[in-house]
């Protein structure tokens, strides 16, 4: 039975969807805590179907995403499903490596709904931790600063030389990673992507394509979390994953590029970073393509914002990327006729007074816990 009832009629009203190496678990209980069915697992290149099972039980599904989960909310939320945020405080530990359980998830929206937060589509599954991501980031001003004099971060390359990056997060994800793919092969333009290892061992082809046009292929995480709420085994554990499945898709080396999700950060998480050989990339233009303003919008922002050396933010995955893909060819050919050279993020010639303000986070998906556990 998929629909929204179960026995005598009660409804059916809370869905927990975890995270694993496999993929994804769903397990929907009714209004008296009794599974509907056994729990259902989707592997990564199975989104859609997830996404059409939960809306099989109909507009009063309470849908209950974990706060390391930051990939498919904007998603969900599309296709007109509740998406609530369970954060730790509420929630049992996590392994090492996943979300706590389906069930789990959904046990807790039906006894603590109100202590969840409902996630809105514009504010992604960071809503209601702005405040806190901005503390946590104005935090990080110093240890950012030491890490790019030493070569291992950075937000923008040389205001000398007239080079842009661009950059696209959260995919694969078809058709936009081939349509995005598509009009850079075009124009000739290389671009770096930042891949979540959930996606890149859902769609490898997409990697092989980055890798074929000459594109650069770096790291965002396995699930999108916030990094300050991970233990440090977690999130090495987060990289080396997606390390490992990004060389497996391209046949090329680990990725050496890491983008924090959201941008988040803290001295702690930074520390942790610098002892993996991981490189930090952050930006300095961000159009917030994926509140999707409209095309036209995203390029005049973007046109408006860059300066030489500047590295933008885009996405190619977590939803709907057409405004980011119309967009492109205006961002290219004005960029181009202004006299500017794209490169990679590896590309840029460096700046050598190292970053300017740090990023704004990129509201683009989950939000943490309280703070962040110890190692």
């Amino acid at each position: 039975m998929t629909g929204p009832a179960s026995r005598a009629g009660a409804f059916v009203p809370y869905a927990g969807i975890a995270w694993n190496s496999a993929g994804y678990e769903v397990a929907v209980l009714d209004g008296d805590g009794r599974p509907v069915r056994s729990p259902v697992a989707f592997a990564p290149r199975r989104t859609e179907d997830l996404i059409a099972y939960l809306s099989g039980f109909g507009p009063g599904l309470v849908t209950v995403v974990e706060s390391t989960n930051g990939i498919l909310d904007g998603r969900l939320m599309a296709a007109g499903l509740t998406v609530h945020r369970a954060d730790p405080q509420l929630l049992p530990d996590r392994p090492l490596f996943g979300s706590v359980g389906a069930g789990v998830l959904a046990e807790a929206g039906r006894q603590a709904r109100a202590s969840l937060t409902r996630l809105v589509r514009t504010r992604g599954t960071q809503t209601g931790r702005e405040g806190q991501l901005e503390t946590w980031i104005s935090s990080s001003e110093d240890a950012l600063a030491r890490l790019a004099g030493a070569g291992a971060a950075l937000s923008h390359g040389s205001r000398a030389c007239r080079e842009v990056a661009l950059t696209f997060d959260d995919g694969p994800l078809p058709p936009y990673t081939g349509q995005v793919l598509d009009v850079l092969e075009r124009y000739g333009v290389p671009a770096t992507f930042f891949c979540v290892g959930m996606n890149a061992r859902g769609h490898p082809e997409e990697l092989a394509r980055m890798r074929e046009q000459g594109h650069e292929v770096a790291n965002h995480t396995w699930s999108h979390p916030f990094l300050p709420e991970l233990t440090r085994p977690e999130l090495h554990e987060q990289l080396q994953r997606t390390q490992e499945a990004v060389a497996e898709a391209t046949g090329g080396p680990t990725p050496t590029l890491f983008r924090p999700p959201y941008g988040a950060r803290t001295p702690e998480v930074l520390g942790w970073l610098a002892d993996t050989g991981s490189r930090v990339v952050l930006w300095d233009v961000a159009p917030d393509d994926w509140t999707m303003p409209g095309a036209g919008t995203i390029a005049r922002l973007i046109l408006d914002a860059v300066r030489p050396g500047s590295v933008v933010l885009l996405h190619d995955g977590g939803g709907d990327r057409s405004q980011t893909v119309a967009a492109l060819p205006t961002v290219i050919e004005r960029l181009l006729a202004d006299g500017y050279r794209f490169v990679t993020v590896g590309g840029l010639t460096p700046d050598p007074a190292g970053p300017s303000l740090p990023a704004r986070p990129s509201p683009a998906g989950t939000d943490p816990g309280a703070t962040a556990r110890a190692a």
